[in-house]
Parts: structure tokens; C-alpha cells; sequence
């Protein structure tokens, strides 16, 4: 097992990073310090958001630079405002007195603020692609002189449309400068950037077995659309612990689900697009505080967000793709500590969820929702634990000549009773709770289509359904979750509706196959493509009998 100390970094830094708290290196800072701190190489770092990259370029960045520079040494590029202020903070954490001024530049924040800390002399500038580029272009930031460029998420500012960003970025710093470049993933267009401007790359990575979604529990609970906020709100009032973070699709589902959150007690906050930048810092303080427990986000918002110690990741709405699913549930589970991550599933997302799980190899299983009595008994035990750690304190001599008036007075099990009404009548009383139960195929649900029409064949999705509703008499609007692909297409439409439009198109087509069928019908081809149903379609015109 490796130290910090066997890394190679000074006595001054140890300490530094003892009072830190940091008692043994993460993989990744362990391979990369020690080629950072000999500085001939360049280095290309695969590793997840969680595994110590800060610290991993940070550390070597401290060791090397010189105190009172005239020029800026080192330039780090990252995704998002949130990160590179977190790195800035990281770092200036870690230098202890050593004489660095280290300065984040980002969108949204003042030009004169920058220009003013700039113009007075920095070492270390932390920036955002889309800001960095603007001061380079007016002249206010000069890379000439900068000893180090560091590229933290490649992947993601790929991934954000950024990396013209970047290459305008590198292409304006000298070429004897050291270039890191770190990323969860390595797409084509990330490896063509690193060999087009760095030289003598090492290439260093942390095994799949060390990433972060190993250690993440993942559970998912089924419930009706209907029932899924209060199924969350039980989810959590049955935890010992509750610190996470929680992803809806869109702007109004964060203001909705944490308008209600906050409406009932819980110390909840909402972030997305919309919310200025001076607001999400400060409900991002709050939430590295603890202040907040839970901060509901869209994925957007939730970019470049890292906070150590989260106990659950929740999907309230379920991702796009796998990737997402990934991503998200990667954000629990860090340093060693077991997390969660839980989601929430209506019965026509099932299929999907098969998908994310069959796609990312991710072990999700289901679990019950908890019974009226699951949930009042927890809170008995809870509130046990906590009378038991007051009596324990041995601090309730105040209260005590109290206690005996009152015992005197009324009978101990009638005069408990009524303390626990009075203080617990909404926590104890069955009837502030509504049981849910997981949904069940109904003859009334819905069923999933496959239709041998999609992109190709020039038809619009408005379109689609059109043919559909003239064919079967079915109202369009009875036609929901229309996917369209390039050869095919799937709809949901209630059982009801699914028997006529199937009775409607029952003549075969082509290979005889009709032009509707269910889609669990289609198998383990059903994502294949038009071609693997009507296999006379490969080879051009349709075979002659």
C-alpha cells in the first residue's frame, strides 16, 4: 500500500496534506504524482469525477511552481463554472502557506473582478473554456510563459461541444510546456487532441473494479405515476441517514418535487438552468454544509457537481441512456463508503430500465415499498434511539422535579401517551399515511407496438400517427411515447386501443411479417433494425415468387 509520503512530495506538502485530513492516496494520485513531480512526460489519465483527480495534478502543481511568479504558470480547463471553482478551492486548500495565487475564471461572473485579480499577478488560473477563450482573444491572459496545461473531463466538454474550445485553447500555449489530460472516457475525438499536441505521452488508468459505481447499492421501486412523490418521501423517512441528490428531467419537475419537499419539512433545495449563478453557489454552500439534505437538479445543472459523503443518488425520472445512469449513480459511493442509488420507475418505463441495465451491466434490484406500519415503526425506533442518546447525556436534572409533579399527577403509560401525541400525532397516526402498493397489469394498461415505418421512409412522427388513427380508428391522441427510428417504430397505446390497431393491420407485408405486432413479440431484435423483420429488404428489390 502506497503513502503519500513514498510519492515523492516534500515535508512542507505532508503536512499540508495531514491537515487535510487525507491519510493514504487514491490509485490515480498515486501513478500520477510521482510522474507529475518528474515532469519529462506527458500524461493522459483515465479516471472517473470522484477519484482524487485535484489532487492528483494539484499536489505536483504546488511542489514545482515557484512563489512569486511574474506570469501565469499553470492553466487548468474544466466543463463548468461549479468545477473549476471547486478545483481552484482544492488547490488553494492544499498549498498550505506556500506563496501561490490561484484564480477561477468562468461565465457569469464579473470581467472586471477577473480582469482586476489577473492584471495583479496570479500562478494558476482554473477557467472554463468559453471565458478563457475571451480573455485570451482581448489579450488579458497570456499563455506564453505557462509550464503546465491540465484538461480535466475530456469527456465531458466533448461531450458539451466544446472542444474547439480546447484545441483553440492548446494551440495558443508554448509547445515546451506539460500537458495532463484526464477523462472518464476515451472517445476517438479526445485521442485525436492528445496526439495532435502532446508529446511523449504516458498512459495511466485506475481499474474498473476501483470505480466508484462499484460501490453503490442500486435498488429501484416501481409505483404509479401518481404515487411517486410520496413513495420518495417514505423511501426517505425509512433511511437511518438521508444526504443526496436527486435528478429530475426538466426545470418545472426540480421546482415542483422540491417546492413539495420543502412544504413538508424536509430541508430540500431545487437547481437548474434558470437559477442564477450567485444563488446556485449559494445553495451549493449550503449543501456541502449540509445545511440542505437534499438537492433536487436536472442533469444540466448537475454538471461538474461534486460532493463528497452523498448517501443516495435518486432517479426520480428516469435517464435517457445507460451513460447517464452511470454517470449519475458514479456521483455515491466515493472514498471507500458504501452508497446508494435509487429509481423510480412507472410500469410503461419498465423496458427501459431493462435496457440501461442490460446496456451498463448495472445489477439493479427491486425492491417493496414499505407498509403504513414499516414506516411508523421506524420512526419509533428512531425516536427511541434519540431519547436513549439525551438519557445517556445525563443532562435532564433541570426537567426532572418536572417529571416527578407530573407522575404524581397522572399514571406513567397516560402521561407518555399524551407527550407522544402531543409532540408525534402526525408521525404515529396511520392515518397521515397513505399505503402504496407497486401497479399491477391491469386489462386497462398499456401495451407497447412495433410499427415497420420510421425515419427512412420519409414519414413524419404526426404522420405516423395520422396513418394510424385512419387505419384503426384509434384517436391520435390515445397514441403515446412515440419512439421513431431510423427503420421502425414503437408506440404505447392502452390494451383496448392495441387490439384494434393490431386487428386493423393484421395483413402481412412483404415477408408476411404485419405491419404492427407487439413489441415483446420481436425478442432480442427488437433494437436490431428494420432489416433483421424484413430481411427481403438487405439485398435491395423484394425476391420474386
Amino acid at each position: 500500500m502506497s503513502t503519500f509520503a513514498s510519492l515523492g512530495l516534500s515535508d512542507f506538502t505532508l503536512q499540508a496534506i495531514k491537515r487535510k485530513g487525507f491519510e493514504e492516496p487514491t490509485p490515480i494520485q498515486a501513478k500520477v504524482i510521482p510522474l507529475l513531480l518528474e515532469g519529462n512526460q506527458e500524461i493522459i489519465g483515465q479516471a472517473h469525477t470522484g477519484t482524487g483527480k485535484t489532487a492528483a495534478f494539484g499536489l505536483p502543481l504546488i511542489e514545482r511552481l515557484e512563489e512569486n511568479s511574474d506570469h501565469v504558470q499553470a492553466l487548468i480547463v474544466a466543463p463548468t463554472r461549479e468545477l473549476a471553482v471547486q478545483i481552484a478551492e482544492e488547490i488553494n486548500s492544499l498549498k498550505g502557506g506556500k506563496q501561490l495565487d490561484i484564480v477561477p475564471v468562468y461565465g457569469g461572473q464579473s470581467y472586471a473582478i477577473q480582469l482586476k485579480r489577473l492584471r495583479k499577478g496570479v500562478d494558476i488560473v482554473v477557467g472554463t473554456p468559453g471565458r478563457l477563450m475571451d480573455h485570451i482573444r482581448r489579450k488579458t491572459l497570456t499563455l506564453d510563459k505557462i509550464d503546465f496545461l491540465i484538461l480535466d473531463e475530456a469527456d465531458e466538454m466533448l461531450n458539451m461541444g466544446f472542444i474547439e474550445d480546447i484545441e483553440f485553447i492548446m494551440a495558443h500555449a508554448p509547445e515546451e510546456k506539460k500537458t495532463l489530460l484526464f477523462s472518464a472516457t476515451m472517445p476517438e475525438r479526445i485521442k485525436q487532441v492528445a496526439a495532435k499536441y502532446m508529446k511523449n505521452q504516458i498512459f495511466v488508468s485506475v481499474k474498473k473494479k476501483q470505480l466508484t459505481v462499484a460501490l453503490t447499492d442500486q435498488i429501484y421501486f416501481e409505483v404509479k405515476e401518481s404515487d411517486k412523490f410520496e413513495a420518495f418521501c417514505q423511501m426517505v423517512d425509512m433511511e437511518d441517514e438521508f444526504y443526496g441528490l436527486v435528478f429530475c428531467r426538466t426545470k418545472i419537475d426540480v421546482d415542483t418535487v422540491a417546492s413539495r419537499l420543502i412544504d413538508r419539512g424536509y430541508d430540500a433545495e431545487g437547481l437548474h438552468g434558470d437559477i442564477s449563478q450567485a444563488l446556485r453557489e449559494k445553495i451549493l454552500n449550503r449543501f456541502k454544509k449540509r445545511q440542505i439534505s437534499i438537492l433536487v437538479a436536472t442533469d444540466v445543472a448537475a454538471r461538474g457537481l461534486d460532493v463528497i459523503g452523498l448517501t443516495h443518488v435518486v432517479n426520480y425520472a428516469l435517464p435517457q441512456d445507460p451513460e447517464s445512469y452511470i454517470h449519475r449513480i458514479g456521483r455515491t459511493g466515493r472514498a471507500g463508503e458504501q452508497g446508494t442509488a435509487v429509481t423510480f420507475i412507472t410500469p410503461s418505463e419498465y423496458r427501459k430500465l431493462g435496457f440501461i441495465k442490460k446496456i451498463s451491466n448495472a445489477d439493479i434490484k427491486r425492491r417493496e415499498l414499505p407498509t403504513v406500519e414499516d414506516i411508523i415503526g421506524r420512526k419509533k425506533t428512531m425516536l427511541l434511539e434519540e431519547l436513549g442518546d439525551i438519557i445517556a447525556e445525563d443532562d435532564c436534572d433541570h426537567y426532572k422535579a418536572f417529571a416527578w409533579e407530573l407522575l404524581e399527577t397522572y399514571p406513567a403509560e397516560n402521561l407518555v401517551a399524551a407527550f407522544l401525541k402531543h409532540a408525534y400525532r402526525n408521525d404515529f397516526d396511520p392515518g397521515n399515511y397513505r399505503q402504496l402498493e407497486a401497479p399491477c397489469p391491469q386489462p386497462h394498461g398499456k401495451t407497447r407496438l412495433f410499427v415497420a415505418m420510421g425515419k427512412r421512409h420519409k414519414k413524419s412522427k404526426i404522420g405516423l400517427i395520422k396513418l394510424i388513427e385512419r387505419k384503426s380508428g384509434v384517436h391520435a391522441k390515445d397514441i403515446r411515447n412515440l419512439e421513431m427510428y431510423d427503420d421502425f417504430s414503437f408506440i404505447n397505446v392502452e390494451f383496448k386501443a392495441a387490439k384494434k390497431i393490431l386487428r386493423a393491420f393484421a395483413k402481412g407485408k412483404g415477408s408476411g411479417r404485419p405491419f404492427v405486432e407487439k413489441a415483446e413479440a420481436m425478442g432480442k431484435y427488437q433494437h436490431k433494425g428494420f432489416q433483421k423483420f424484413y430481411p427481403e429488404k438487405r439485398g435491395g428489390k423484394k425476391k420474386r415468387k
